[in-house]
């Protein structure tokens, strides 16, 4: 492979590795701080690129991120909804919530499952047109998703220390120490549930407008891409505070894509890639647990090999 097809892929790699560390980042204050395992993240994906690009075709590539952030919060909104006033079990509802997200998705796409934005208007074409001639000439996919991604973790690092984000992370440890602090577990939760789907949505709309397309697929696997992100994260930066762990959510999230990407190039039929995502995933979950038993496992085969040499003695 010449070098600079190895470098393309790479930067490929990278930009699609920040923009889901987007989608990574909402899991990880869902699931990591409200202890939530949201299930409507592959439908909230596809409802943020369906109504980011529908809003960006229409004239406005500024106004369709705000939009497509405002309709993660609905999403998560209703997620929370099901599961505090009406009883329904967390993994549950968002499974309901994933299932009729795909008809409103179809809708909002005009009863299509395709979208082009080939000539549409975008943040990425306007960046684009504004570095020509500089030295920064084709890195606008770069540099949007860097800026998005440091923004994302800049407002998880302060807004979790704030009191409200306080309340979220003893939602998820304590949710019955919480109730006797007189905080609402279901106040948080809904917090919480909408700032998630927002970021969500947030990484949909910028997916889709960095590859000028939309498909109904497009979030597909959207979940379990960022489980295996968020715990490759957790395992390289282990336990620190909310700025090195949302740090290390990002560094997941590119190791994984990058891994994709080798994958890829060992020309695996498409079919295999869904495999490849359950085969990190596994990985990534195992391998701490792995390691833990590693010393244990260590000092039996020492054992066995001093009594099995004392034996032959």
């Amino acid at each position: 492979m010449a070098f600079g097809s190895l470098l393309g892929l790479g930067q490929t790699a990278i930009e699609l590795g920040l923009i889901n560390a987007i989608t990574v980042l909402a899991l990880f204050l869902s699931y990591s701080m409200l202890n939530v395992c949201d299930l409507s993240t592959d439908g909230c994906f596809t409802l943020g690129a369906c109504v980011g690009a529908v809003v960006a075709i229409s004239g406005n590539p500024y106004l369709s991120i705000p939009a497509a952030m405002c309709a993660g919060v609905i999403s998560g909104f209703i997620t929370a909804l099901l599961q505090t006033r009406m009883g329904v079990d967390s993994l549950l509802s968002g499974i309901i919530v994933n299932t009729g997200l795909y008809s409103i998705n179809i809708a909002i796409m005009g009863n299509s499952s395709l979208l082009n934005m080939n000539k549409t208007r975008t943040v990425f074409t306007d960046l684009k047109t504004a570095l020509d001639g500089t030295f920064l000439h084709g890195q606008s996919k770069l540099m949007i998703a860097v800026i998005a991604v440091a923004l994302v973790v800049l407002f998880i690092s302060l807004f979790l220390k704030t009191k409200l984000g306080l309340a979220i992370r003893a939602t998820g440890n304590n949710p019955d120490m919480v109730k006797s602090s007189s905080i609402n577990p279901a106040f948080t939760t809904t917090v919480g549930l909408c700032i998630s789907n927002s970021f969500t949505a947030l990484s949909g709309c910028l997916l889709a407008q960095s590859q000028k397309s939309v498909n109904i697929d497009i979030g597909s696997g959207m979940v379990t891409i960022a489980l295996a992100s968020l715990l490759i994260g957790g395992t390289f930066m282990g336990k620190g505070g909310i700025p090195k762990r949302a740090t290390g959510v990002v560094l997941g999230s590119i190791i994984f894509r990058i891994i994709y990407a080798i994958a890829l190039r060992f020309d695996m039929p498409a079919s295999m890639l869904k495999l490849v995502s359950s085969v990190i995933v596994i990985i990534a979950i195992s391998g701490p647990y792995i390691k833990s038993k590693y010393p244990l496992l260590k000092r039996r085969l020492d054992y066995y090999s001093k009594k099995e040499s004392g034996g032959n003695a």
